[in-house]
């Protein structure tokens, strides 16, 4: 499920004090299993040098000299030809404006030259440079021929100034490099809905009763999506987690909000995972002005949330593409009893069922213990894992849903 495990990749190295920051992105691919292959230009030299991406990479790191003195038989061949991703990060200007135009005076323009693999470009470069007449065409040529840009970032800059123009940060490089390659993989064209976090009901303007849910394990599962090809929407109470690299993202609080979200977004959609803490009972009034503490009881009456899986239940006919549909439980006691009323009632596909009395598992954590409970009768019970591990068994038993309808 590793969309990056044994990829080749081609980082190439150019002329920008943000060169140091490929250390990063090298060390986290070749620990993801990917094959790193550093390329640097005379520019990228100055800033970085190959013994330290051969150090995170235990590759050699080539260099222009490579070119002519180089082991392999036509290097730059070979680099362009077997790569499965060209990443050029950070990008400078002259390097853009270089391969825009199909320049070869160096190994790593040469590379991109012989190269048959998608390019991510990530530029880096002061503000005015890259708000330049001349670098926004560049930048517009290279997308009209499929090259992916990513980034630049706005803030400081090695000139002192404050503009656009810092490369993006590694992590979302990371992530871009990640979604490129998983986009052939088994869930391809199919369309996944993902629910995470716990709702918010307002009592008044400053206090909202709410769950000890953090949306970590749904975000691990809009990853795992992502990671098997499919695209994803992400609908979240959650702002305080990074956000996967490549979903649709929609913000909601109340309980009203995710299920309106929900039919919104259902419309071709293959399977529906609710993973999302939403709350059982909302103030039947919420103050529009703060309560105001006066030593009195402050006394709420609670009314019933909306049953969002329920209703899905009976609109499910509506939506002729909504091929699997996901439910969670989390219990701290029956748990098999509860979960199994709960998969029978509202027509589930599965139930993730999961005992959140564990010191180690369930809400705020970063591991879980799950049982998958199947209309059929049969379950699979589970050890207790990391919550990326979980959302990719979660995937694979969705993917045979889907593949049997």
């Amino acid at each position: 499920m590793n969309p990056l495990k044994d990829k080749k990749i081609l980082l190439g190295i150019t002329g920008s004090i943000a060169a140091y920051k490929a250390a990063e992105i090298a060390s986290s691919l070749t620990k993801s299993g990917a094959i790193v292959n550093a390329v640097l230009t005379p520019g990228g030299e100055k800033f970085i040098t190959p013994l330290t991406l051969h150090s995170v990479t235990g590759r050699h790191a080539s260099v222009d000299k490579d070119l002519w003195e180089g082991e392999q038989h036509v290097t730059h061949i070979e680099l362009g030809h077997n790569s499965d991703l060209i990443v050029i990060a950070p990008a400078s200007a002259d390097f853009i404006a270089k391969i825009t135009h199909g320049f070869g005076d160096s190994l790593l323009a040469l590379a991109v030259l012989a190269g048959h693999c998608p390019v991510l470009v990530a530029p880096a470069m002061d503000g005015d440079m890259y708000l330049n007449q001349a670098t926004q065409e560049n930048i517009a040529q290279l997308m009209k021929r499929n090259f992916q840009i990513i980034g630049p970032a706005s803030g400081h800059l090695a000139s002192g100034l404050v503009g656009v123009g810092r490369m993006s940060d590694p992590q979302e490089i990371l992530g871009a490099i990640r979604y490129t390659l998983s986009r052939g993989g088994i869930l391809k064209n199919k369309k996944i809905l993902v629910t995470a976090g716990g709702t918010q009901e307002a009592i008044d303007p400053v206090r909202i009763i709410s769950n000890r849910s953090s949306g970590k394990q749904g975000y691990a599962i809009a990853q795992a999506a992502l990671d098997l090809g499919a695209d994803v929407t992400l609908i979240t109470t959650v702002t305080t987690l990074p956000i996967p690299y490549g979903c649709k993202v929609v913000y909601v609080k109340s309980a009203k909000e995710m299920q309106n979200a929900i039919f919104e977004n259902l419309t071709d959609i293959n399977a529906l995972i609710m993973c999302a803490a939403v709350a059982d009972f909302r103030p039947e009034v919420s103050e529009k002005e703060k309560i105001k503490k006066d030593g009195s009881e402050l006394l709420l009456r609670l009314e019933p949330t909306e049953d969002i899986l329920l209703e899905v239940a009976k609109r499910r006919y509506e939506y002729t593409k909504l091929n699997a549909v996901i439910g969670f439980a989390a219990e701290s006691e029956n748990l098999i009893k509860n979960a199994e009323s709960k998969l029978n009632k509202k027509k589930l596909d599965m139930i993730v069922a999961n005992d959140i009395s564990g010191k180690e598992s369930g809400f705020e954590s970063d591991k879980n213990q799950a049982c998958f409970l199947f209309p059929d009768g049969s379950k699979r019970d589970l050890p207790l894992m990391g919550k990326d591990q979980l959302a990719e068994l979660i995937m694979e038993e969705i993917n045979k849903i889907i593949i049997k309808q």
